[in-house]
């Protein structure tokens, strides 16, 4: 048994207590990545509108430099905000896998918008504002699970020293059978 601040738990209640941590950590992180992820569709749908008014650009490539403007603004939000504790060490490795990553997001996401405009022919400035946020959101899911997966990597180390330390924790609570002495 294991001795918290409430008394004596159970194994299945640390289990519990243990997988409730890597729920609340998982919540922090879903509730960062959309902050930044929120802030970065404004920026995108900022420029999107802006290019589309400002230019004779076509929506699609008007979108793409949006993107690519919303894609520079997030890496800065997720490297120093919401993957700031995450491994540090290969930063041009990371950047790569991020711009990899994030092309294949901006593929998805004009995809969806190319389809309803040149597709469908649903053209008008709110049709495409409406297709180009269904993109960014069906984007959004691939790039959370790839940059958690791949880009910002967890600390290997932190993990490993968190899960020994509650070994060792689990094995010191055991009772030890009472040994003879001869």
């Amino acid at each position: 048994m294991e001795r918290g601040s409430k008394g004596l738990r159970t194994a299945p209640e640390a289990s519990r207590s243990a997988a409730r941590q890597r729920l609340d950590r998982l919540a922090r992180e879903v509730a960062k990545f959309g902050a930044v992820g929120g802030a970065g569709v404004l920026v995108n749908l900022l420029v999107f509108n802006l290019v589309r008014h400002v230019t004779d650009l076509q929506v699609v490539r008007a979108s793409v430099i949006a993107t690519i403007v919303a894609i520079a603004f997030n890496y800065v939000g997720f490297r120093y905000f919401t993957y700031r504790d995450r491994d540090k060490s290969g930063r041009t490795r990371e950047l790569m896998l991020f711009l990899a990553f994030s092309a294949v997001g901006l593929v998805i996401e004009n995809g969806v918008l190319y389809t309803a405009t040149y597709g469908f022919g649903w053209d008008s400035s709110l049709q495409s504002n409406i297709f180009k946020f269904v993109g960014i959101g069906v984007a959004t899911l691939f790039r959370f699970w790839s940059y958690r997966t791949w880009v910002f990597r967890t600390l290997p180390a932190k993990e490993a020293v968190a899960g020994a330390e509650s070994f060792l924790e689990a094995q010191a609570k055991k009772p030890r059978p009472k040994q003879r002495v001869p």
